[in-house]
């Protein structure tokens, strides 16, 4: 399977690795800045970088050629529809909270907010709308602690979201398909920035 990665910082290099794990062919990197540390970890890897012209879309042109699936990992730029359509299999991504609850940015945070009983992952197609294209794979976490703060709790989800891109990944190379469940609208739930300027 050929992928190009479209995503940064710790996340977008811990996704390479395990990208590279599982045998599959890492044609390209997609980032928003070029000094960031995805695109310093693809460069030592020999895997080709690209510098998205607008950090806020990426385009097909950006999306390697013969690319069976874009998967994107800390990534806040919407990935096109040109661009999904030039993917065999289109574009997943992961989202640290139970989809539709927390559609958005601060899905963490909004956990922690509403003191959500349990929290979770889900691996999601990329469509127009953010975080809500059909679900490929969910799964109930843990307990939400309220004594986690952000970052911490950030850092715990984090596992849990390379293990079920992992699991997405491995299913479409045996079945050349992803399991694709559409969201139920009714319990979904917005999760804007509570720190605006940040991300």
């Amino acid at each position: 399977m050929r992928i190009t990665l479209v995503g940064s910082r710790h996340f977008g290099v811990t996704t390479l690795n395990m990208l590279r794990e599982h045998h599959v062919t890492l044609v390209r990197v997609v980032v928003h800045d070029g000094e960031d540390r995805l695109a310093a970890a693809a460069r030592a890897a020999g895997i080709e970088v690209v510098v998205q012209a607008d950090p806020k879309l990426v385009t097909a042109a950006e999306i390697a050629p013969g690319t069976d699936l874009i998967v994107t990992a800390h990534s806040h730029a919407r990935v096109s529809k040109e661009a999904l359509a030039v993917a065999k299999l289109g574009g997943i991504g992961y989202h640290p909270s139970l989809l539709p609850r927390h559609r958005g940015i601060a899905a963490v945070e909004w956990t922690i907010k509403e003191g959500d009983p349990i929290a979770g992952g889900s691996i999601y197609h990329l469509a127009d709308r953010m975080d809500a294209g059909a679900s490929a794979r969910s799964h109930k976490s843990r307990a939400v602690s309220p004594f986690l703060t952000n970052t911490q709790s950030c850092a715990a989800m984090a596992p849990l979201g390379l293990r079920l891109l992992g699991e997405v990944i491995d299913y479409g190379k045996v079945n050349g398909a992803l399991p694709a469940k559409p969201q139920d609208e009714q319990f979904a739930t917005k999760a804007p920035n509570l720190s605006p300027g940040k991300h």
